[in-house]
């Protein structure tokens, strides 16, 4: 009789047990929602909203072009350990993200569970293809621009779908995180009515940027980009495009080419020598330079506005 107890006992516990490694669950002993992100930015927000309630890491570094992301073990083992993946979405993590899911066997953060939050519901999307969509035309996104993040509007967005998500995952919390999103939204309101003075002199300058990656910025503030330094989107220049940019940064008197720090900036440079443009390279993601959300987007308004007051006198 000791024998059965002891063998239903070892049963019961070895049952558990491979539960446990296959559906790790916070209710089984952690305090706070493990929370992953692809990107820096979402695991700003992501932390504005969750508060004391979560513990958010990030894929990505912020310093890195978040296209091209590597699929690394050490990331399918952050998934692994996750209650909530949150994505950006559009097929920005195409080439990674399925990879690190199927790695993480993590069950409960898969696509259509609720552990997997794609960032992007509900936004306007810009830049929707009217057409066919193939790889001669350049890294074209299908779904739409991906990079919606640097339209503050979007923002919020992106905070609402991360409280909601929460709630859904912790209930017991929901007030806690219902007044963390309060507190956020009322932050980047009043930092949005600063950036909207600070650029309104300069609406309708014309820029530059390196990829496509700042319509929705463009679009937020009333500046108008009419070249890319890439061809094509994904695709570095050469000679004969340069020499289109200069052209058109000359007929359209375009004092600015705004980039990120992951691409070339010699280009730029070569581009600015030969227009008397000045170049403004800002992180579009959060890093150990701009610590959160809100600060990226401080960063980019104030080293934009001095660039665009400097090339108007």
């Amino acid at each position: 009789m000791n024998s059965i107890k002891f063998q239903r006992a070892f049963l019961s516990c070895f049952i558990l047990s491979v539960l446990f490694i296959q559906f790790p669950c916070r209710c089984l002993g952690a305090d706070k929602l493990n929370v992953v992100t692809t990107t820096t930015n979402l695991a700003s927000i992501a932390e504005s909203v969750g508060g004391e309630h979560v513990s958010v890491t990030s894929i990505g570094s912020g310093n890195e072009d978040p296209h091209f992301i590597q699929a690394k073990p050490s990331y399918m083992m952050k998934a692994r350990k996750a209650d909530l993946w949150i994505r950006v979405g559009l097929e920005l993590e195409i080439g990674y993200e399925g990879l690190i899911l199927q790695g993480s066997r993590n069950p409960r953060i898969q696509i259509n569970t609720p552990g997997h939050l794609d960032a992007s519901e509900g936004i306007l999307k810009l830049e929707l293809p009217t057409g066919k969509v193939d790889r001669s035309m350049g890294d074209v996104h299908p779904m739409g621009n991906p990079h919606y993040w640097l339209d503050p509007y979007n923002g919020k967005i992106i905070a609402k779908n991360i409280c909601q998500r929460l709630k859904q995952l912790d209930p017991e919390h929901t007030e806690d995180y219902d007044r963390n999103l309060a507190a956020f939204l009322s932050k980047l309101d009043n930092a949005m009515a600063g950036w909207v003075a600070k650029l309104k002199p300069f609406e309708h300058s014309k820029i530059v940027t390196y990829h496509r990656s700042w319509p929705y910025f463009a679009n937020r503030f009333n500046l108008d980009v009419v070249a890319e330094l890439e061809p094509k989107p994904g695709i570095p220049p050469g000679p004969g495009h340069i020499l289109e940019v200069i052209n058109t940064m000359k007929s359209e008197k375009a004092g600015v080419i705004l980039m990120e720090p992951f691409y070339n900036r010699d280009d730029a440079e070569a581009v600015a020598k030969k227009t008397g443009a000045n170049v403004v390279v800002v992180p579009n993601a959060v890093n150990e330079q701009v610590k959160d959300y809100i600060a990226m987007l401080d960063n980019v308004v104030n080293r934009l506005s001095d660039a665009l007051s400097e090339a108007s006198k």
